[in-house]
């Protein structure tokens, strides 16, 4: 595989001098910043991961700020999740459509005060349609990218690691939920989520010159903990079904499509750009849906579409897979035809390797 030649154009992190420390050896880009891949293996990160507590650079979950009077109506606006209920303190996970009801986003809205929102992207250049909705409509906001770069901790030691730094009332926080803690000074939001199904905390760093400083004493009060610097790992997300914007969906889908429904409250979210949509999607029923699949055999890398074939027509892709130790199986998510998406339906998946025979399974693995 060729090289990805690094430039101005692809951000270093906050935390990027303590990722190369740790002995990084893969990345990819994601919102124009370095996201790191793999550190000793995809498996063997997999397993520490499941076993001990790991810190993550995911400064590239890059925030989009709206603060100003009309900062609810614009955040309304961009999703059909009914947010009237949402207060200072909570965080809720908010598809993002446009007004064809197509995914641009499926980040974690962040609510700071009745006037100040974040929204904690996915990969997508998200930040210039809030500000064409913002300005489209002559909103009192202002929109902006603040210098706040997230470092998570995860795995079931992150509590045990984040109380020693910022105290045990951290172990209080509940999930999708946040609170402000003092770090050399500055405060800082830190919440119960993160991109993976081991449990952990966010923390929204604010300050590019705090980044390392956090990183190393993180990394001083685990050592007995067993800590590790990690990231979003392929395999755990793929068993907990955690969806990846881009890859697992795109603009083409709607959240029905997405398994995201229960996030969809087109009858009282007025005021969403793609509500009208939705309604009529939500009506119908759609016609496909993300399903887990297991895949039988030695899998190449899935780094492209894999087209779901039954009885010579194709009813499906699937979006991603990896093989899964503790499973013993390829797991795998796709987007299939209502047709063949009931578990238990078999499929031949062909991928740049040959055919391969794949099952649809009731539920994601954890």
């Amino acid at each position: 595989m060729a090289n990805i030649f690094p430039s101005r154009r692809v951000r270093r992190t906050p935390f990027t001098e303590g990722v190369e420390a740790a002995g990084v050896k893969g990345y990819t880009v994601y919102n124009h910043m370095l996201l790191p891949t793999v550190f000793r293996s995809v498996e063997e990160d997999y397993h520490h991961l499941k076993s001990a507590v790991q810190v993550w650079d995911v400064s590239v979950e890059r925030q989009v700020e709206v603060r100003g009077p009309d900062a609810g109506r614009l955040i309304q606006m961009l999703t059909p999740r009914d947010l009237r209920g949402m207060l200072p303190g909570m965080c809720y996970y908010v598809p993002m459509v446009d007004e064809t009801g197509g995914m641009l986003n499926d980040p974690v809205a962040v609510k700071l005060a009745e006037d100040r929102y974040w929204i904690s992207i996915a990969d997508s250049d998200l930040l210039f349609w809030v500000k064409g909705i913002a300005y489209g409509y002559r909103l009192d906001v202002l929109v902006d990218e603040p210098d706040v770069s997230p470092l998570a901790v995860q795995g079931p030691k992150a509590d045990d690691l984040m109380a020693r730094v910022f105290g045990d009332s951290v172990r209080d926080i509940r999930f999708f939920r946040f609170g402000m803690y003092d770090f050399n000074g500055v405060s800082m939001a830190v919440a119960r989520s993160g991109y993976s199904k081991q449990g952990g905390f966010e923390i929204y760093v604010d300050g590019t010159e705090n980044g390392m400083p956090l990183w190393n004493t993180l990394f001083e009060a685990g050592k007995d903990l067993d800590v590790h610097a990690g990231c979003p790992n392929l395999i755990e997300r793929i068993e907990g079904g955690l969806l990846s914007y881009g890859n697992d969906m795109t603009d083409e889908n709607t959240p029905h499509e997405c398994g995201l429904g229960r996030f969809c409250s087109t009858q009282t979210a007025i005021g969403c750009v793609g509500r009208d949509a939705l309604l009529r999607v939500a009506k119908e029923g759609p016609v496909k849906q993300i399903r887990p699949i297991s895949i039988e055999g030695d899998l190449p890398p899935c780094d492209r579409e894999w087209p779901i074939i039954a009885k010579d027509k194709r009813v499906g892709t699937v979006t991603s897979s990896a093989k899964s130790p503790d499973f013993k199986t390829n797991v795998a998510m796709g987007m299939v035809r209502m047709t063949h998406w009931d578990a238990g339906t078999q499929f031949t998946v062909k991928t740049q390797a040959g055919d391969f025979a794949g099952t649809v399974e009731e539920n994601f693995w954890i």
